[in-house]
């Protein structure tokens, strides 16, 4: 496959800048792998009508946490952004980060935050060509240090959407409700759709229901320059299967039941973590994965996820699971559903609406 072969012409205001005001109230399109038949659903709520007693959803259960910051350099006043990617040493207060323009930024500058400018922090590595480590000079006691510089920092919102001014909402709105394990610096944005209500009425009907944690970085949202996708690497991720999910997704196949891979993330770790005979296993690592077509997919027989912006990584995997011509139809032709009801057309992007994939 090749990079041209995920474009479409997705219309700007097509992107969702905002969520919709209740989680499961977006927009559902149901898509039959095997029939090609597509249907379009009024609610996310809708999606329980496709499952029964016993089939098992898998979540993602990263954190997000607010890593994009604004600070100044010293001396100019220069604005710098810096996006912070990874803490490298607690005890050193080193974080690995992004600056925005990295052109500014050199060893030994240092970076001011705060309206009092009480946060500082010193460049003293260049790791890559924008990558930079920081670090943070701060005497108090970790867990207040992690305070004091979280509260200065916006969520890390997606460069669609980030045109617009961050509220004081999105780092909530930014959050799937099932988030446990900090580490993400953006959010599995197809966990984004189930809401406390929609869990329980999961759990009233007997649909069970597991998590995995893969902290899901920028690498999912880099532009790919390469035609040859075989040539296009992942970042690596961390990520980690516990042996309480393999036994609920193992079992689970075992009986025959639907196992539904609640987004890319969490297909991606599943992939990662199954042994040669089809079956998960425990996993504490990292993966840079990279799927797109044509690719067996060996655990989940259900995806949930977005409409994914053209060129994506995420829209590549999507291909791969529902089949490239399907999808790509899919995906024009919820581009054209009600294209002229503002309010009843699909939306795109990190809020958008949702699909979901059956595959048996």
């Amino acid at each position: 496959m090749k990079l041209s072969q995920f474009k479409y012409k997705l219309p700007e205001e097509r992107i969702a800048q905002y969520p919709t005001p209740f989680r499961d109230d977006c927009k559902l399109m149901v898509i039959h792998a095997k029939s090609g038949v597509i249907e379009h659903r009024n609610t996310f709520r809708d999606i329980l009508e496709y499952f029964d007693e016993k089939d098992v959803f898998v979540f993602n259960d990263t954190k997000v946490f607010p890593a994009r910051l604004y600070g100044n350099k010293e001396k100019t006043g220069a604005k710098i952004e810096v996006f912070l990617l990874r803490e490298l040493n607690a005890e050193m207060r080193l974080w690995d980060v992004l600056v925005d323009p990295a052109r500014k930024i050199r060893i030994g500058n240092k970076l001011y935050f705060g309206e009092d400018e009480s946060m500082v922090a010193e460049v003293i590595d260049n790791t890559t060509s924008r990558g930079r480590t920081l670090r943070f000079l701060y005497d108090g006691p970790h867990d207040e240090f992690k305070r004091t510089l979280y509260s200065l920092g916006e969520a890390p919102l997606p460069k669609e959407i980030i045109k617009r001014p961050a509220t004081k909402e999105d780092i909530d709105d930014f959050q799937c409700i099932f988030a446990q394990n900090e580490g993400a610096v953006t959010a599995p944005i197809a966990g984004l759709h189930f809401s406390p209500q929609l869990l329980k009425l999961m759990e009233i009907k007997g649909i069970e229901s597991t998590s995995v944690t893969l902290h899901c970085g920028l690498g999912n949202f880099r532009d790919i320059d390469v035609e040859d996708l075989t040539k296009h690497k992942m970042d690596s991720e961390e990520m980690h299967v516990r042996q309480e999910a393999c036994d609920v997704i193992n079992n689970a196949k075992a009986e025959g039941r639907k196992i539904v891979a609640v987004g890319t993330t969490v297909q991606r770790a599943l992939e990662t973590a199954v042994s040669a005979d089809y079956k998960l296993k425990e996993y504490d690592g990292w993966t840079n994965k990279f799927i797109f077509p044509t690719y067996n997919f060996t655990l989940a027989s259900a995806m949930v996820a977005n409409f994914y912006l053209p060129y994506s990584t995420q829209l590549m995997l999507t291909c791969a699971f529902g089949g490239y011509n399907l999808v790509m139809t899919a995906f024009k032709e919820a581009l054209r559903y009600n294209e002229n009801d503002h309010d009843k057309r699909y939306r795109f992007g990190t809020y958008g609406d949702a699909m979901l994939i059956l595959n048996d």
